[in-house]
């Protein structure tokens, strides 16, 4: 069987994480039809838009894509693609697992949890204005239709990985309606769901939980903010950015990608680490039901990381990003 799938290799080190990701996948068996689409600032210019329409179209034709990180301008310019592409296709869980890798310096050893991060509302919809000229307002917008979808797919997670807690991640102490509403529909779904263990947790005290002993957490899900901060917080722990795979689920179809950003200060200079984005094709091919490969790929990545002579620059190695993909395909066939 033949999968259609879009391509983005965004921009920054997007190119390159992700042609050193495809290169792995074309060694692994599974047959791939790409359809490349360009997206981000190199497309500024030509569109006067970082996504033109043709994104959206084909990742609705195909139905699953994988993406390589997109530059945000930070306080000007455009709104942000990631958001705007999620909002768009109504992708509304972003997938974030959180593991220690043998073979890779981190301040834990044995962290394997997963953060579900609400993906389509909170400050993310977007809705800010000034109300004076030196005061700016940002609405949080919490649903009750968005709280129960993802704490359900947080449940429906944990059960299909044999996990066995969910926690709910909240400031319902102080935002009593926006959060309030959060943790209550958290709680309504976790009664329906009496066989995996429930607990909710004030977002600043699972900061300092997980920094202290993150070995003890399973499934974390929590509003969109919450989630993007504790994630890469939590990425820390592990060894940083460039080892933490994404996906971003909805509905009718799927993106995957990795968590890091578009890096421009390091882009085309082959020192890119590319774990996140290929570990980020491993949920992909086990999200179209091509488990053997995602098998296959992720036993190599874990195999070079643990043998720890081909480590990229940002753990301390020297290795480069197309090298890198290339001993990865080494242990695929042994």
């Amino acid at each position: 069987m033949k999968h259609n799938i879009t391509l983005i290799p965004g921009d920054g080190i997007g190119p390159e994480v992700t042609a050193a990701t495809v290169k792995i996948l074309e060694k692994s068996g599974v047959k791939i039809n790409w359809e490349i689409v360009r997206m981000g600032a190199e497309v500024i210019e030509e569109f006067n838009t970082p996504m033109p329409p043709y994104v959206l179209e084909s990742i609705k034709k195909n139905k699953v894509a994988l993406k390589g990180p997109v530059t945000t301008p930070v306080g000007t310019g455009f709104k942000s693609v990631n958001v705007t592409l999620r909002q768009e296709l109504n992708l509304y869980a972003n997938i974030r697992p959180i593991k220690t890798h043998v073979g890779v310096p981190s301040r834990f050893v044995d962290v394997d949890l997963i953060i579900v991060r609400e993906n389509s509302e909170d400050l993310y919809a977007g809705i800010e204005h000034m109300i004076t000229e030196d005061i700016a307002e940002s609405i949080k917008i919490i649903s009750k239709k968005a709280s129960d979808r993802i704490v359900e797919y947080a449940f429906k997670l944990a059960k299909d990985q044999n996990r066995k807690e969910v926690i709910a991640v909240h400031k319902a102490n102080i935002m009593k309606l926006s959060d309030g509403l959060f943790l209550r529909c958290a709680r309504n779904i976790a009664a329906k769901h009496k066989d995996i263990a429930f607990g909710d947790v004030i977002v600043d005290a699972m900061s300092m939980k997980l920094v202290m002993n993150p070995e003890k957490y399973d499934i974390l899900v929590m509003p969109n903010l919450y989630g993007d901060i504790l994630s890469d917080m939590a990425a820390g722990l592990i060894g940083g950015l460039g080892l933490v795979p994404g996906a971003n689920i909805g509905e009718e179809g799927a993106v995957f990608e990795p968590a890091h950003g578009a890096a421009p200060d390091i882009a085309g200079k082959n020192i890119a680490n590319p774990t996140a984005c290929i570990l980020s094709a491993v949920m992909m091919l086990r999200f179209i039901g091509e488990a053997d490969a995602a098998d296959k790929i992720e036993n190599a990545v874990e195999d070079v990381l643990k043998e720890g002579k081909h480590l990229t620059f940002d753990l301390g190695g020297t290795t480069g990003t197309r090298e890198f993909a290339d001993v990865v395909i080494e242990k695929m066939a042994k």
